[in-house]
Parts: C-alpha cells; sequence; structure tokens
C-alpha cells in the first residue's frame, strides 16, 4: 500500500512539473515572438523613413530642374532680364539658338526663325515644318516690324542685334542676346535658354552627353602626339581661326595642335602662303561650307611644298546635318570626327559613327549614319 501510494506521488510530482516547464516555454516563445514583431516594426518604419526620404530627394532634384517664375536670368550681353512667367510663342533669329530649341523639345512653340531656314540640312532632317514659318532676317538685315507681328513672348537674338532690345521691350517682348563663340559660351548659351524657357532638365541631359564625349576622347588620346592642324575658314583658304574661337577648342579635343594657337587677339584672320608654310601643319581642314575643295588645295601650287598636301592630309568637315565647325550643340561631334582623321589607330570611324547615331536619335530623333 505505501509502495503504489509512493509510486501515485511521484507520477503527481512529474506531471505537475512538465504542466510547469511548459508553461515556462509558452511565456519564452510569446516574448520571443514579441520582441521579434518589434523588430521588424522597426525596420518596416526605417523602410518607410528611406522611402520618404529617396522621395523628398527626388522631388527636391526635380524642383531644382524646375525654373520657378518670374526669374531673372543674365544673357550674353551682359543684361539682366526678367521673365514673368514661361513662354510659349518664341521667335529664334539665329540659326545656332534654333537648333539648340529643336534639341530641348522646344520647336513646336517657334512661331519665327532666322531667314535661309531652307539652307538648313538640320531642320529638313528633324524639324521640316520650321521651315515654313516666319523669318525675321538676318543678323545684317532684321525685320524689326515682322518680329513684332508675330506677337512673340521670348526672342532670341546673336549678339550683333544688341540695339533691338529696347524696341522690343517696350512692348513686354522679352529679348535675350546670345553669343556661343568658344565652348565656355556655348555651355553658358544652353544653361541661359534652358533656364528661360523651363527646360533644365533636357539641358542637363545635353550637356551631360558633350561631356561624356569630352571625357572619352581624353582617355583615347590621352598618351597620343598632337599633330599640327591648320583649319581653313569657309571664304578662303588662307582664313583661319585664332585661339579664341571655338574651332581651335574642336581641334585641341580631338587630339590636334592648332598652328594659329598664338593668335589671340581677334577671332578669323587672313593669312598668306608664306605664314601657312611657316607653320607646315601635317593636316589641313577646310570648314563644311567651304567655297573651295580638297582638290583646290592639293592642286595649288602654292601649297606643293606643304606636308599635308605632300602627304595627302588634307580633309572637308562633314556637313550632312549641321556645321559641327562651328558652336552648334552638335559642335562635339566635329571633334569626335576630326579624331578618327588624326588618330584612327585609336579612335575608329565605328565608334565616332555610333557617337553620331545616339547624339541625333536622342535630340532629334533621327538616325544620322541613315540619311
Amino acid at each position: 500500500m505505501k509502495k503504489k501510494l509512493l509510486s501515485l506521488l511521484i507520477t503527481l510530482s512529474l506531471v505537475l512539473s512538465l504542466t510547469a516547464c511548459g508553461q515556462k516555454n509558452t511565456v519564452e516563445n510569446t516574448e520571443t515572438t514579441a520582441e521579434s514583431e518589434q523588430v521588424i516594426t522597426e525596420e518596416n518604419n526605417t523602410t518607410e523613413a528611406v522611402s520618404e526620404e529617396d522621395s523628398i530627394t527626388e522631388e527636391s532634384a526635380s524642383d531644382a530642374l524646375t525654373t520657378q517664375y518670374p526669374v531673372t536670368v543674365t544673357d550674353q550681353a551682359g543684361r539682366e532680364v526678367t521673365i514673368e512667367s514661361e513662354p510659349q510663342k518664341l521667335v529664334s533669329g539665329y540659326y545656332i539658338s534654333t537648333s539648340l530649341l529643336i534639341s530641348l523639345e522646344l520647336d513646336d512653340k517657334l512661331v519665327g526663325i532666322e531667314a535661309k531656314a531652307d539652307k538648313r540640312a538640320i531642320y529638313k532632317l528633324s524639324a521640316p515644318e520650321l521651315i515654313d514659318l516666319p523669318n525675321v532676317g538676318t543678323a545684317k538685315e532684321f525685320d524689326l516690324e515682322g518680329c513684332i507681328a508675330l506677337e512673340p513672348d521670348l526672342v532670341i537674338l546673336p549678339l550683333k542685334l544688341k540695339n533691338t532690345a529696347e524696341s522690343l521691350e517696350k512692348l513686354n517682348i522679352d529679348v535675350l542676346y546670345v553669343n556661343p563663340e568658344n565652348q565656355e559660351l556655348l555651355t553658358e548659351m544652353m544653361t541661359l535658354i534652358g533656364t528661360a524657357t523651363n527646360t533644365q532638365e533636357k539641358t542637363n541631359e545635353l550637356m551631360n552627353f558633350v561631356t561624356k564625349q569630352e571625357d572619352a576622347l581624353a582617355n583615347a588620346l590621352a598618351n597620343a602626339d598632337a599633330p599640327s592642324v591648320y583649319l581653313a575658314g569657309n571664304s578662303s583658304m588662307l582664313s583661319t581661326a585664332g585661339s579664341a574661337m571655338y574651332q581651335s577648342n574642336m581641334i585641341t579635343l580631338a587630339g590636334g595642335q592648332n598652328v594659329a594657337a598664338d593668335i589671340t587677339d581677334t577671332y578669323w584672320v587672313e593669312i598668306d602662303y608664306e605664314q601657312l608654310l611657316t607653320w607646315n601643319p601635317e593636316y589641313i581642314i577646310l570648314a563644311s561650307d567651304a567655297d573651295y575643295t580638297v582638290y583646290d588645295v592639293l592642286a595649288d601650287p602654292n601649297l606643293a611644298e606643304c606636308s599635308a598636301v605632300k602627304n595627302g592630309n588634307v580633309y572637308q568637315m562633314p556637313s550632312k546635318a549641321e556645321s559641327w565647325d562651328s558652336p552648334v550643340p552638335s559642335g562635339i561631334l566635329g571633334s569626335v570626327w576630326l579624331a578618327t582623321i588624326l588618330h584612327e589607330d585609336l579612335f575608329s570611324a565605328d565608334t565616332a559613327s555610333a557617337i553620331i547615331d545616339e547624339y541625333y536619335e536622342t535630340f532629334y530623333d533621327f538616325k544620322y549614319s541613315e540619311k
């Protein structure tokens, strides 16, 4: 009887012990679950905070690229111009600013452009409707009355027309003067027009493309020798660009050395055969719109002893779309093309072709190699 009673007590003790252990484990599991839920909640809160921060950053970046009107800008004549609201009707009296406006997708806002638009291949290729717009004349003969009749909100003109602004501004027409004579001034013009027209995001995309190609050229040509280059002007073989000109920078970016770089006190300069032979350039590059041909240069008896002529290193800049040897937005392509001439072993024609196609497909909606 005592043994049975003892056995019963032992069994009861074991049951109570197991029950207590089970309760303890339940409490521990409950605490662990609560801690896990707290950690997950904290992680979710952190994720939400990061997402909100990213969203705020993106909005801030977007705001930074949006023009807040009224906006005051300084044009390339040094004039402060306050633009009250986003321009809806534009006039461009300069082919360089017109080309930029196309690249910024503003061609549909143009109501008037410079004369001889039908001579510009880039218009025919990317925005043929511009050819039929009213023209406001040239830098030499600007049609002030015709411009006023178009009732534009903003007029963009070359610096040569700097005396026109007063007449237009009396009629509450804003005027910006541009003067993209070199790469720095071209970049300044892009920024100016991008801000004035609320197209800063597209402007940045364009400028980033240019910077990317400048870096690519610098990397590819870093260890290359720089051959001497003579750039001949459009009206005369004996007209060339000094270091103050956009064309000189184009040569440098392409890995060449402008033989006229020491000319710093003027833009285009007239020289004689004696000076050209003294420079004795390794390459002669003709302006894209030259009035003479590569054959004319090669056959010129006055240049028979010039290294470039002796070696057949005379080329003309392409002109299928634009004159890349002028400070147009696509001017970087002049350096890209020229690099294939001066350093064909380091910068291939295929590489250049891909870059040129990318540019025109991105900013002008056509493929250069197929035109």
